[in-house]
């Protein structure tokens, strides 16, 4: 492999997954392999149009990696477009990733929004692959509308039949489609109440539905060395040089994009 760390290597899209009316997932083959852990991210490149960084949504030790993304802008309407068989550029793993070495042993509850789950699934699939390692996993994950819940066989039919595994989903508004939860993320995650009890809370979503679940876990008793989150925060070059993802001292794409919330709350913008 190159080493340097700009240059991609060649991957090839070997399946595409329509998850909602816009979210793909992009299982993608590279010829060299990445070794990714769980909350790593990866650029992804078209030759001529641009690359951007991602959150990887598969768990480490698999042949391809899994890319769910959402469409939102030029890049990303393309790469909707691309078919299977399509040459992409990978380069990374970029940051760092989420503690599953500390969190053995835990219960493990995971609070996601939208496209919130994609870096959320990592971990999951994770814990799934090293189930002995790990107490209960709950899930409470919610969307806009039914149509916008992503990784559907996960959600409704996986995970729910997994020892140890409760799945518990809501949407923001009322459909026809839907006779489950009808609320926003944080205020399910209030009524649920889980016990903070030898639990760790690992959360990733839309800002504002990040700043709210840290409030109610704070509510619920939950301390900051418990509560661990994923910041997608203007990511650009992957290696800390453009300074575009940068925090205070920290630079999202070398220091997180995973924190503690301690280490948040040392920060002087308002993420929680």
């Amino acid at each position: 492999m190159c080493k340097n760390p700009l240059v991609p290597v060649n991957g090839k899209v070997i399946e595409i997954i329509s998850e909602s009316k816009d979210v793909k997932t992009f299982r993608v083959k590279p010829e060299t392999e990445i070794n990714q852990l769980p909350g790593q991210c990866a650029m992804i490149s078209l030759f001529g149009i641009g690359e951007a960084i991602f959150s990887i949504s598969s768990p480490p030790n698999r042949e391809l990696l899994d890319f769910s993304i959402k469409r939102t802008g030029k890049l990303t309407d393309i790469l909707h477009q691309i078919e299977e068989g399509q040459q992409v550029g990978i380069r990374g793993p970029y940051g760092n990733y989420f503690p599953a070495e500390d969190m053995k042993g835990k219960n493990l509850l995971f609070i996601g929004g939208g496209i919130g789950l994609a870096p959320l699934r990592s971990l999951i699939e994770y814990a799934l692959d090293n189930k002995d390692d790990y107490e209960n996993i709950q899930l409470i994950y919610g969307a806009r509308t039914p149509e916008d819940l992503i990784f559907r066989k996960d959600i409704f039919e996986k995970w729910p039949r997994m020892d140890n595994f409760t799945v518990n989903l809501a949407v923001d508004v009322e459909s026809p489609s839907w006779d489950g939860y009808v609320g926003f993320v944080p205020q399910y995650l209030e009524e649920l109440a889980p016990t903070p009890e030898n639990t760790v809370a690992i959360t990733c979503g839309p800002p504002i539905m990040i700043k709210f679940v840290l409030n109610t876990l704070e509510k619920l008793g939950f301390r900051d060395e418990q509560v661990v989150t994923t910041l997608e925060y203007k990511m650009k070059c992957g290696i800390g040089k453009c300074g575009r993802c940068n925090i205070d001292e920290k630079y999202v794409c070398k220091d997180g994009p995973v924190f503690y919330l301690k280490e948040l709350k040392q920060m002087k913008n308002d993420f929680c």
